[in-house]
């Protein structure tokens, strides 16, 4: 699969804000450890898929979840629980990761690219850092995730934000259009026209 979808050519591609936020050589690895776009395409949905459906997708295929976000990647939770002030609130995806020692939370949205998108990551990474990041763990760093960006806006909205991030693309399978759709053989078609034409055995 890492082969398939050119790994190494997305690896470090993502819009962060690393060199600015984490010492080196930290900045360098977490840089390395994003990818874009990621290729959610496994999942099997189309791009009119809900933020819901893709995580329990996700979730569900976790181990080739893992694949795709690469090494080092630990799952902690989905839909992750934080109360704060008395309010609760929740993290899409919840990640450990191994090699950099630090939790990674991930926020999927199924629109492009907006500015206020940094804002609520920012303070999900303030809260893990304050409630669950142990002394001995590095800073937490965040991953949006969204249908699609554009690179200027995501720079210009990273620079003001204190903690950690980045922004990265996904693809799922696009859908067939109506045209096309009518065009292709239906699966009983593909059967019969595999099927070996033997005489009948009855006659």
């Amino acid at each position: 699969m890492q082969i398939e979808t050119a790994a190494h050519s997305r690896a470090g591609n993502a819009v962060t804000n690393f060199a600015d936020r984490l010492p080196s050589p930290q900045s360098d690895l977490a840089r390395d450890a994003l990818k874009d776009p990621y290729i959610f395409d496994f999942l099997g949905l189309t791009e009119s898929a809900q933020e819901r459906d893709i995580e329990r997708a996700l979730t569900q295929h976790i181990t080739r979840f893992l694949l795709e976000l690469g090494a080092g990647f630990a799952f902690v939770g989905r839909q992750y629980r934080l109360e704060i002030g008395g309010d609760e609130f929740f993290i899409d995806l919840l990640f450990y990761h191994l090699k950099l020692r630090c939790y990674i939370v991930v926020e999927l949205k199924t629109t492009p690219f907006k500015p206020e998108y940094a804002g609520q990551l920012n303070f999900y990474l303030s809260a893990i850092d304050a409630q669950v990041k142990a002394p001995e763990d590095q800073p937490t760093i965040g991953l949006l995730l969204c249908k699609e960006k554009n690179r200027l806006v995501a720079e210009y909205a990273l620079r003001g934000m204190a903690k950690p991030m980045g922004v990265a693309e996904y693809q799922l399978m696009r859908e067939v259009p109506p045209a096309m759709e009518t065009g292709l053989p239906t699966i009983d078609q593909i059967e019969a026209e595999l099927r070996p034409d033997f005489p009948d055995s009855t006659s």
